[in-house]
């Protein structure tokens, strides 16, 4: 019994990995588009729950984590010719070096004075962008559209034998990226790393009459998450083929949060439910009602009535589920 609790994850990984390798024969190339800005927001929500659903710590300034990681892609591409493929890592490390730096002041804050603090970064991130022209673009951005060094952007590119044009290229480069994103998430948590993230969450004094040490964990989480939010920046500015400082808006760092709360927080498996809800949930509300201002109020509602039902994520809703099995 123990071991097939053991290989339950495993094996449904296997099956996702399958579907989502086979999927791209069965949709259209926008619709594989679509499929690969739900791979791009699932590498955000897995670093954002790393902060927030496992250490307990606030941050409405993804947004911002993310621009850090898109621009550095788009200034590696066109100002120093290297493969949007190799930005990814680079994006990564320095996003995540960010992060870690910006954890050394939060130490001194919690709750909502971090969420505030983080939020800040969210609002500020435009006007330093446009500060910055010579190097940024100012507000015309960065346009990456036809540069060599995007993948398929010209020609179809051969993997394995098959030729794939720019969304399927697109759909497999982002999607290799969430799932290998998914197993060093998993692996970091499941192990005592993980252990003393829950331990900061779950009560800080606690924590520290044990030994974990909070500085340390709490700068570790921020830097971890700040990465992976880089990475998905990255990802973004590739998807997209420009930057500029609208394409990391304010809305952004919020609309991740709601993707973690939706998925359910402390939780990776819920965070695929997650990022589909934010990526596909303003399309919806666009075709259920097409005057102007009335998508937003719907989502509004669709949000507020999925948290009356489903309070804990669809990782709560599964739980419930397992425990009824199980009795």
């Amino acid at each position: 019994m123990r071991l097939g609790r053991q290989l339950a994850p495993v094996a449904a990984f296997v099956a996702l990995a399958v579907v989502v390798l086979v999927l791209p024969s069965f949709v259209s190339a926008f619709r594989a588009q679509q499929l690969a800005y739900v791979a791009i927001y699932l590498v955000a929500l897995i670093g954002l729950n790393v902060l927030t659903g496992y250490t307990g710590q606030i941050s409405l300034g993804h947004g911002a984590f993310m621009a850090v990681g898109g621009y550095t892609t788009a200034i590696l591409m066109t100002d120093y010719g290297m493969k949007d493929v190799w930005t990814i890592p680079i994006a990564a490390l320095l996003t995540g070096a960010v992060g870690f730096l910006f954890g050394l002041p939060a130490l001194r804050l919690s709750g909502l004075y971090l969420a505030l603090a983080t939020f800040a970064i969210a609002v500020s991130a435009p006007a330093v962008i446009k500060r910055f022209e010579g190097f940024t673009g100012g507000g015309s951005g960065i346009n990456l559209f036809g540069v060599p060094e995007l993948t398929a952007s010209l020609t179809p590119v051969d993997v394995l034998g098959r030729e794939l044009v720019f969304n399927d290229w697109l759909y497999y480069l982002t999607w290799t990226v969430a799932l290998v994103g998914y197993v060093l998430a998993w692996l970091l948590l499941r192990g005592r790393t993980g252990l003393a993230f829950r331990a900061v969450r779950d009560s800080e004094t606690a924590a520290q009459s044990s030994g974990v040490s909070l500085p340390r964990y709490k700068t570790l989480a921020f830097g971890v998450s700040a990465a992976y939010a880089g990475v998905a920046g990255s990802l973004f500015a590739i998807a997209t083929t420009f930057v500029n400082p609208d394409t990391f808006p304010i809305a952004l760092s919020i609309l991740l949060l709601v993707g973690v709360v939706v998925g359910g927080l402390g939780s990776l498996v819920g965070l695929i439910a997650g990022a589909v809800f934010i990526q596909f949930l303003p399309i919806w509300s666009q075709e259920v009602s097409r005057s102007p201002g009335a998508p937003a109020v719907v989502s509004g509602l669709i949000l507020i009535a999925l948290m009356f039902v489903l309070p804990m994520g669809v990782a709560g809703l599964a739980g419930r589920l397992r425990t009824l099995t199980k009795r």
